[in-house]
């Protein structure tokens, strides 16, 4: 198994924004939606925190299922922010989806939020266990949490592989970003060990296909 790669923790080229917000990622996000839906049944109203939101697909998509939720996406990258702010507007939903320029451990508060979700933000972070922390820190006692990420390979040949198979037809800019999130994630015991060390253990780990981990349940 190869080391961790640590990549840049921001996407703030423009372009590199702009690539990420025009490639489709609408089978993954909608993914990411209804596997909450399919894990917490009972779920249906307050405010959801969305943590590395990028540029809006996910709240937009989170905001749709459950009309009577307001979601509010955190990112640290400007131009994500931007383009987020965009798409929120097209798609007439800025009543209820607040996108923040912020970093994620400069939220201020505890027990603000009915709801937290977070999707590909682990990878960028060079100190996993801070995040974890403060997803805790955030949520109310019983709610609901969702965390997507990708799932390093055992080689930087298995991730080339990945790229090729999965990202084949993308810009050069988008598979490189891929490649370099890639070898930048955490294996599915370095996840377990993490939720260990935090007293999350509750929550539980699951790997739905070739590139992916998920961890979701609730934080009492």
């Amino acid at each position: 198994m190869m080391d961790r790669v640590l990549e840049p923790e921001l996407m703030d080229d423009p372009k590199q924004a702009e690539a990420y917000a025009s490639a489709d990622f609408a089978e993954e996000n909608q993914g990411f939606v209804d596997r909450f839906q399919e894990y917490f049944p009972e779920f249906s109203q307050g405010r959801v925190l969305d943590l590395g939101c990028g540029p809006g697909d996910i709240p937009i998509r989170f905001a749709t299922l459950y009309p009577a939720c307001q979601v509010i996406g955190i990112d640290a990258s400007t131009p994500m922010i931007q383009l987020g702010e965009q798409a929120v507007k097209r798609a007439g939903l800025a009543d209820r989806i607040t996108l923040r320029c912020e970093r994620y451990e400069e939220v201020a508060g505890a027990r603000i939020v009915d709801a937290a979700i977070s999707n590909s933000l682990l990878h960028h972070l060079p100190n996993p266990l801070q995040f974890w922390q403060k997803l805790r820190q955030l949520v109310k006692p019983g709610a609901p949490v969702l965390v997507m990420d990708l799932l390093r390979p055992d080689s930087p040949e298995a991730a080339q592989a990945i790229v090729d198979q999965y990202a084949a037809n993308e810009p050069d800019i988008l598979r490189r970003d891929f490649y370099n999130s890639l070898l930048a994630a955490f294996t599915e015991d370095e996840i377990g060990s993490q939720l260990a060390r935090m007293n999350l253990t509750r929550l539980l780990i699951d790997i739905p296909d070739d590139r992916h981990w998920v961890v979701g349940g609730i934080i009492y």
